[in-house]
């Protein structure tokens, strides 16, 4: 027994150290990650519609100039008149992340990401906020032709997304008011205020209202799996419609004084 016991030798002390000072390296770099760790993940995630360009802070608090862009390839591109600020903070099921915008968000927006098996569920907490429409032109088609101009102010209600397995669950309620559009395929302005309401449930729907303006849009629509079907009609006030005629001709399948417009 005490022949064995003599061939016992200890974990040398510097393999102790070598571990402690790699495990504080890691933790390290998670806290201080810079800025520009996230703008990749999320350009890939909208299929680089969505950029933060000149990152600066950490992943964890930070800020950025968020581009809408037209995606790969394209060369349209608009940026928020102010820049984005996040705070992320870790949970045991998932990442919360406080994002506001000097321009368009007067209180800051609380999300929620949570990881599911096969998918993810995203929450965003009650909010109000307001964004320019002349934002939607660096998406690309049709967006940049159409060149929209006015406010949009986004309300949501106990608002929640899930992805799973490909299949999208919508909860709650989101209603995006559209005050004051005009468009430069068009001289008359404003042509309207408009009125997009999705609310959740078994399915999910989508309903389209004019609240008033020489154009006239209404509309409806339901996901079915992760898919929008959608049909409504546009048309202009008699006296409106020449000038009225080409985004009429734009936005839908004309058939006579409406244009038809299908989704899905």
């Amino acid at each position: 027994m005490a022949r064995a016991a003599s061939h016992f030798v200890p974990r040398a002390p510097w393999a102790w150290a070598f571990f402690g000072v790699a495990v504080g390296l890691a933790i390290a770099t998670l806290q201080f990650a810079p800025a520009r760790w996230l703008a990749g993940p999320v350009e890939r995630a909208t299929g680089g519609h969505v950029v933060l360009s000149e990152p600066r802070g950490t992943v964890w608090n930070g800020s950025a100039q968020l581009m809408l862009t037209g995606g790969a390839g394209s060369t349209d591109a608009m940026a928020l008149p102010t820049r984005v600020d996040w705070r992320l903070f870790p949970r045991w099921d998932g990442l919360l992340a406080q994002v506001e915008t000097a321009c368009c968000a007067g209180q800051p927006i609380v999300m929620r990401i949570r990881p599911r098996w096969g998918g993810m569920r995203w929450t965003v907490g009650n909010s109000s906020t307001q964004w320019p429409a002349a934002a939607l032109a660096g998406l690309g088609t049709p967006w940049n032709t159409l060149q929209f101009e006015g406010d949009l102010h986004l309300k949501t209600e106990e608002l929640s997304v899930e992805w799973v397995q490909g299949r999208l669950a919508i909860a709650g309620r989101a209603e995006l008011t559209a005050q004051r559009m005009s468009s430069r395929l068009s001289t008359l302005r404003p042509m309207g205020s408009y009125r997009i309401t999705v609310l959740g449930g078994a399915t999910p729907t989508l309903q389209l209202d004019t609240l008033e303006g020489s154009l006239q849009l209404a509309g409806s629509g339901q996901w079915v799996g992760s898919r929008l079907h959608f049909s409504g009609v546009a048309s202009a006030e008699p006296e409106r419609e020449s000038a009225l005629s080409n985004l009429l001709n734009i936005i839908g399948r004309r058939n006579g004084p409406r244009s038809i417009i299908t989704i899905g």
